[in-house]
């Protein structure tokens, strides 16, 4: 019997400690934030200077945008208009419309190229009769025909502004800076609490993740959409390859193991829709975490055969596993019932205080860092951050979906590129429900309530046992499992169009 309760508080201890690890980097993420911060946002002035001194206007490069799209009736046409409205000459601008769409987005689409084209745009649509690659596959044909000297990508959902290669092609003036990623805006973060607490999210990775590994020299990612590419970039490094789910991280690693460097520009911002069902975040989630893990399992070999610093290396090591702190969040709340029951747990005040300890930086460390992203970026912050409960149950409830899609890619589970459906929504009074697309409710919604149910237990024999040190904790896992399941519920049934 003691060997048993050996046994789960070495499960328990070490799913604690990982999350430790992975919260204590927020801290670390900040701290290089602040401290290359002025200095970045003032090179930003400086690259756009220098470029405009440096090169005249009849000599900028020539530039491709490709636009890869599935089944996309909702947004085409608004993808399409708002890239034709960049502000950059004609004759150096070619947009491709990479079409693997197999309902009426194809007339949709072809109709928009067509209107275009007389107004004098070098824009060509191409469509594929066969999904072969997905995404990758699609990039990856286009690039073929590609005339451009650097490629700008942008999936349906986003609205880039008019300015968006006059702020990011200066970059590029460096012959080292391979890929430039811009940060995700918002179009739709006032829709519901689910959008605000997603909101949050994007922009925890974007100001303060993707900023401070940037400007630190650690490795980064191109975000698979509002980036631009060298084309020489994706070519030396092998290419899109669609052996992992996230095409983008895999490539961006691979450039970066080349010697090239990826850059960041905080100060664009490139306007996207963010998903307004549950169903839809959990398939995008999935993807992100399943992808995020092929790709550790891909090039971390090679990663740490490399003479990069350890700093480098342990940093992509957080960074590429860090969806696994859905697992382990997992085996905290599997784990706290039999806890209870074990007496090397509570023989003293001082385990429980140490656990108490490590929950709080565990937890506090992401709130810290999507706290920190509201205070630099909006001048109402202070209104915003009522939503971080909502982004905290988020972001555990997920964790059934997301532990399904890193053990999927542990064990060599195949499954499709799912794309996240999205329905042109901008305002409230917008509405998805009668459209097609939505994802329709999946049998993990069952193992959501069932946890749900257990953490509720296991919080209240806590309460019960007087064991309120990790009672909080336990909290937050119930209302998440419960607020993810109950969204399920709601956005999984419903009247949509077939």
């Amino acid at each position: 019997m003691e060997l048993i309760q050996y046994v789960f508080l070495l499960i328990y201890t070490f799913a604690l400690l990982s999350l430790f690890v992975y919260g204590m980097n927020c801290y670390i993420l900040m701290m290089f934030y602040r401290l290359n911060c002025p200095k970045a946002l003032k090179k930003h002035e400086e690259i756009k200077e220098k470029f405009n001194k440096d090169v005249s206007a009849k000599h900028w490069p020539r530039v491709t945008i490709q636009l890869p799209i599935y089944n996309e009736r909702y947004v085409v046409e608004r993808l399409i208009d708002a890239v034709c409205r960049i502000d950059y000459p004609k004759d150096l601008l070619e947009i491709q419309v990479l079409d693997d769409s197999t309902d009426d987005t194809v007339e949709i689409a072809k109709a928009v190229v067509a209107k275009m084209k007389v107004r004098g745009f070098d824009i060509v649509y191409l469509h594929r009769t066969n999904r072969i690659g997905f995404k990758a596959g699609a990039l990856k044909e286009g690039l073929k025909s590609a005339k451009g000297e650097f490629i700008g990508i942008f999936d349906a959902d986003f609205v880039p502004n008019s300015d968006f290669l006059k702020e990011t092609v200066p970059y590029f003036i460096d012959p080292n800076v391979g890929m430039l990623q811009t940060r995700w805006g918002h179009l739709n973060c006032d829709y519901s609490l689910l959008t605000r607490a997603q909101s949050m999210g994007i922009d925890g990775h974007f100001a303060i993740e993707q900023a401070s590994r940037a400007w630190s020299g650690l490795f980064m990612n191109f975000n698979g959409t509002a980036g631009v590419w060298r084309k020489k970039t994706i070519k030396d490094a092998g290419n899109w390859q669609a052996d992992t789910l996230t095409e983008d991280l895999d490539l961006s690693y691979r450039a970066q193991l080349k010697g090239w460097k990826l850059a960041f520009a905080t100060q664009v911002v490139c306007p996207a829709e963010i998903p307004v069902t549950i169903n839809a975040f959990k398939s995008q989630q999935h993807r992100w975490a399943k992808g995020s893990i092929q790709t550790a399992k891909k090039n971390l070999g090679k990663l740490f055969r490399s003479d990069l610093s350890m700093l480098v290396k342990i940093q992509a090591f957080l960074h590429l596993t860090h969806y696994m702190v859905h697992p382990m969040m997992l085996l905290v709340v599997l784990t706290s019932i039999p806890m209870l029951y074990t007496k090397l747990f509570f023989n003293n005040l001082a385990y429980p205080m140490m656990i108490f300890t490590l929950f709080c930086l565990a937890t506090f460390g992401p709130s810290s860092m999507y706290l920190f992203s509201q205070r630099i970026l909006y001048r109402d912050w202070k209104r915003r951050i009522k939503y971080l409960p909502v982004l905290m149950c988020l972001g555990t409830g997920i964790a059934v979906n997301n532990t399904k899609a890193v053990l999927e890619a542990f064990f060599n589970i195949k499954s499709g590129f799912i794309r996240t459906p999205k329905y042109g929504i901008k305002r409230k009074e917008d509405r998805w429900r009668g459209k097609r697309y939505a994802i329709p409710l999946d049998s993990l919604s069952i193992i959501e309530f069932l946890l749900g149910l257990y953490s509720l237990t296991g919080l209240c024999m806590f309460l019960f046992f007087s064991r309120y040190l990790i009672s909080p904790f336990l909290f937050i896992y119930t209302a998440g499992f419960f607020y993810v399941f109950f969204l399920s519920i709601k956005h999984g049934y419903g009247k949509t169009q077939q």
